[in-house]
């Protein structure tokens, strides 16, 4: 069941190439600022978004008394982080459509990768780091597993009956019978979209981070990735939190009390996030 360097290069270099769109996104997500009129003009350019957009403005969630028909008028109620978010969140699911894979849910992975994303961004606030930043970083944090399940869907079938009949870690499943990771295969992924070095290594290491080396980043999207298995905002039964390194936690400065402020936070935004993936 091993998968090689060479295979997973291979299959990467066959998606398609990132929209123009989501590209000025993800540089945009380290600036101050956004030029908005440019956003919308590239948003305008694809159809698919434009409509997931306005669904998302008009959703029960937000409770507009009139409706909102045009893409400015979206961004003036989501705010530019809100569709920043959701961009994101759309490239990836049309990026890599669905397949039946046993012993994968993706609407399990989307929740747990949104609620990732809002914790990694409540963590980045309370540091006074880049927010959006954060979360998107703690959005693909996993795009490792949408390889792997889509172009590898058998040897990772095997990988994910070998973590439920070792009751083990999913990392410890996947290089145990595939002799690779999602971190690994999703900083690949990274680079061949040419996401930021810092997006790499948080993707790369976000199971191992390197405080050390300054790897803050990915510490946020490690602590991240353990509150929101931690909260089980995925209901999945099966689901293990992952060790935390204590080092990290502490360096992140999450005292008790300052834990449980954010948990508090994150349950609250993290049902507002949800909406934009049923848009």
């Amino acid at each position: 069941m091993k998968i090689s360097v060479d295979e997973v290069v291979s299959n990467i270099q066959c998606l398609p190439s990132m929209p123009a769109v989501v590209m000025e996104v993800l540089e945009s997500v380290d600036q101050e600022s956004v030029n908005l009129n440019q956003l919308t003009r590239k948003i305008l350019l694809d159809q698919a978004l434009t409509a997931k957009i306005l669904r998302y403005a008009n959703s029960s969630f937000y409770r507009t008394q009139t409706k909102v028909t045009t893409i400015q008028q979206a961004i003036n109620l989501i705010g530019i982080s809100g569709v920043r978010n959701l961009i994101m969140t759309t490239m990836l699911q049309f990026s890599f459509p669905e397949v039946q894979c046993k012993g994968f849910d993706f609407n399990v992975f989307w929740h747990h990768s949104v609620a990732a994303a809002v914790s990694a961004k409540a963590i980045a606030r309370n540091l006074q780091l880049n927010q959006d930043y954060a979360y998107t970083a703690g959005l693909l944090h996993d795009i490792g597993r949408l390889v792997l399940v889509t172009r590898f869907t058998k040897q990772y079938e095997c990988a994910l009956a070998y973590k439920a009949e070792h009751d083990c870690y999913l990392l410890e499943a996947e290089r145990a019978v595939l002799e690779t990771d999602h971190p690994a295969v999703g900083q690949m992924l990274g680079a061949h979209w040419n996401f930021s070095q810092g997006m790499q290594n948080a993707i790369a290491r976000h199971h191992e981070p390197d405080i050390g080396a300054g790897d803050l980043v990915a510490a946020v999207v490690h602590v991240s990735d353990a509150i929101a298995h931690g909260l089980d905002f995925t209901h999945d039964p099966n689901d293990l939190v992952p060790p935390v390194s204590m080092t990290v936690w502490n360096a992140l400065k999450l005292d008790r009390e300052t834990a449980k402020r954010l948990f508090r936070e994150i349950e609250l935004r993290f049902e507002a996030a949800r909406v934009g993936l049923a848009a």
